[in-house]
This record gives C-alpha cells, structure tokens and sequence, in this order.
C-alpha cells in the first residue's frame, strides 16, 4: 500500500502559523503554588473526589473516583494538602467539582515507578491498566480511552490509527513529541494494538512535519506499524477522514470507526498509554502550546493538570500586546475563553493568543449560493441551506439535510466570502434536534 500523499476531498489548505512555536524544543513549566484539579475532564460522567480537606495527597495518586464506565479517574499532579472542594468551571466550559491542592514542593510519588514488559500483559489487563491511569484523548474530545478500547465482539478491529496530523492552525505539540519523544508514541501505538486485537497499525501525520515523518520511519523496527504521509490540509485530522485518506475506508452516517474494522487515537494519547502500561505513570501532566500573534514567546510547554492557565501563559513569556481573544485549542474548532483564571484540564492542546486585530469579527452579508461552503465541506454537506433552515426555525428540515453529519470543523465559514456564521447555525440546529429526540424519548 502506497502510504504518501494520502488525502481526503473536501477540506481547505491555508497558513497554520506553525514556525511561531515549532522551532525550539519544549519546556518543562515549574509546578505552580495551588493546582486546581477538576472532577470533569472527559465525555462522559463525572468523578467523584475521593479526598477531604487536609488530606496529604502525592503525585499521581487518585483524587477522584470513576463511577460510570464512560467515565475514568482523575489524580494529582502534585504532592501537598487538599486546601478545599469547590465547584469551578473548567475551559471547555463544563460545571463541576474540583480539588484545590497546595503544592508542598516535594513532587512524592503516590504511584510505583514499574517496568512492565507489553508480552506480559493481556488485553484486559491493558484496558484495566489504561481505565485506572485516567487516559482520555488528548487531540480533541477528550474521550475516555478505556472505552474505545472497549470494542464489542461484534465489531472486529483490523487497525489502529494514530492521529498525527495536528491539521489546527497554530497547534505544534504532537509535533514536538513525535519529534522528540517518538519511542513513546510507537510503543503506545503497540499496546493499543494488542489491547484491540487489531494486526496492523499506522501513525498518520501530514507532511509539513517531515522530521517527525522520517525520525518515526528511522525509530520503527515493527513491521506491522507504517508511518503514512498525508497531505498538509485542513480537517485531516478528523478521525472519519484519516480514516478515508489512510484505508480507503467510509464511515457510515451515523457510524463509529469500529463500524469499518478501525481505532483511531492521538499520538498523544498514545504516549499517555504507554506511560500508564509499561511504566505505571497515570495521567496528570500534558504538553500545551501557547501561542499566536499576542504570545511574546510562543512555545511548547510541559505543565501539570490543574495549572491555571494564566500561569502558564506567564510562564511561556506572557503577552507582547493586549490580546483580542483567547482560545482553548486551534482558532477553527477551540473554544473563546472569558478569563484566564481556569485550571488545564486533560483536553487542553493549545492557548492561542490572538491580537485584537485578528479577534474582530467580520462583517456579514448575504449569502451568494458562491457555494464554496459546498466545495470544502469534508463531509459533502450543504452548509448554505442548513444555515438558512437553522435561521427560520427549521430544525426538522435541517435535520433531513444531514446537520448532525456535521463535524463543526469551520472550513465554511472559513472560505465563505460573505463570512456568514455558517458553523455556528449547524450548531445550533444539531442542539435543537437532539434537544427534541431527548423530549420525545
């Protein structure tokens, strides 16, 4: 199989600001004072903190205890005194608990540093292992892994995908790990392997990163693991058109990879899990790339979960103009933030600093029917006409043009010279006719 210049139709290509912080290798930001550590930090439910005030806890104990299956625990990120539980609200903009910890300095272990042989292990060890040590995705959703992992019977899984392709503007951490860090990545890759029973595994990565193409084909001695270039375009990174681009296979409407035989993670992801697996680390620091226009020294940071984000900001070097807008993740499927007083969480790739210029919003006019919306959309959708349903109220009728298709990606409204809020009606529509199907239910 031909595994270079892979592609999907559909998508947009523009600058993605890269150079700003892809250029020098990370640092590690020194652990703050006070963490803040949210009990909600993945689709699914809850945790519940398994700690009290004036508790002693140490890095990488559990804090808070999974008590869903679509759900996994959360641990600290340091060693110090639980200071107090209060209610906070995260980046991603969930309400829930947190665990305030004030950090004593000593960075105590609360775990036991192992060094597990992956031919040792069975798949349900994996996935128990993986469950325990709190991985969730790491380049979106924030889905808990354990579950993907999970795959009924039914659902024969043939391969693993790791999504390296990181097609966010701005967005450099999964390169700087591929790039420095590969041996991680390939090992995690294996043990998902294992953990799905799948025989073939590719780590998929677009190529404006040809160093991290090339150290991963230099460092693989597996034969069953291929390194697959795909082209520099914008949503490559979605899980459905990796999929396309790298198999040739489609998922169904409605379908999950498993449908066609596939699981897909983040190479980051990947890492976290064969930190868990073969070393007994969980979960509870991240890389995160701060920068844009507004960062005075845009770069990849190593921080711990809970760091507020202010923190880390000042740490990478603080702003070197007042920023417009800040945003958790890429400018194209990132959410705006209204304070920089909230803690990391597990999903958080990026913050991006944009300039007031580049945060005005642009003036809108009436739409065209141009249909460049059309053209671009990774999903063959009708963004135009779903809008235009949304507008008048017409969820049922936004609902037979496929809007829950839609992946909110944003090339859209990225390309619509009438800069219509494209995105943001689908949006709305998909809310409205969930909201409707949970009445009914």
């Amino acid at each position: 199989m031909k595994l270079e210049a892979l592609t999907f139709k559909g998508g947009v290509h523009f600058d993605g600001f890269k150079s700003l912080s892809n250029q020098k290798p990370w640092v590690v930001a020194k652990a703050p004072s006070v963490v803040t550590i949210a009990m909600h930090q993945h689709i699914g439910a809850p945790c519940e903190p398994v700690v009290a005030v004036g508790d002693e806890v140490k890095v990488g104990q559990k804090i808070g205890e999974a008590k869903a299956f679509v759900s996994t625990p959360v641990h600290s990120s340091v060693s110090g005194k639980v200071k107090k539980i209060e209610k906070i609200t995260t980046p991603d903009g969930r309400s829930c608990q947190a665990v305030v910890i004030e950090n004593n300095g000593l960075d105590e272990l609360g775990y036991e540093e192992l060094s597990r042989s992956l031919d040792s292990l069975t798949p349900e060890e994996i996935r128990a292992i993986v469950k325990e040590s709190g991985i969730t995705g790491q380049g979106g959703a924030s889905f808990p892994t354990h579950v993907k992992l999970s795959v009924p019977a039914e659902n024969p899984i043939d391969a693993v995908i790791l999504n390296g392709a990181e097609c966010e503007p701005y967005l450099t951490c999964d390169q700087l790990l591929m790039e420095n860090q590969p041996e991680r990545v390939l090992d995690g890759l294996a043990i998902i392997m294992k953990a799905v029973g799948a025989k073939e595994g590719y780590i998929a990565i677009e190529d404006n990163k040809q160093q991290a193409i090339r150290i991963l084909r230099e460092q693989n001695t597996n034969e069953h693991i291929h390194i697959a270039s795909l082209k520099a375009k914008y949503p490559q990174g979605d899980e459905k058109r990796i999929i396309d681009a790298v198999l040739e296979r489609h998922v169904p409407s409605g379908g999950l990879p498993m449908h066609v035989g596939v699981v897909v993670d983040n190479v980051a992801t990947a890492a976290s899990v064969a930190d868990a697996v073969l070393r007994g680390k969980p979960l509870y620091e991240r890389l995160v790339t701060v920068t844009g226009h507004a960062a005075a020294e845009p770069k990849n940071v190593l921080v711990k979960n809970g760091t507020p984000m202010s923190y880390i900001v000042e740490f990478a070097g603080g702003f070197k103009v007042q920023p417009g807008k800040i945003i958790m993740g890429g400018p194209m499927m990132g959410i705006s933030q209204y304070t920089l007083d909230l803690p990391c969480v597990k999903g958080l790739s990026g913050i991006l600093c944009m300039t007031e210029e580049e945060a005005k919003p642009p003036v809108v006019t009436t739409c065209m029917k141009c249909g460049k919306c059309v053209d671009v959309c990774p999903v063959h959708l009708l963004p135009l006409y779903i809008q235009q349903r949304a507008l008048k109220g017409l969820y049922d009728d936004a609902q037979s043009l496929h809007a829950l298709d839609c992946i909110e990606c944003g090339s859209c409204s990225y390309v619509c010279p009438a800069k219509r809020p494209l995105v943001e009606s689908i949006r709305l529509a998909k809310r409205e006719i969930r909201a409707k199907e949970q009445r009914v239910r």
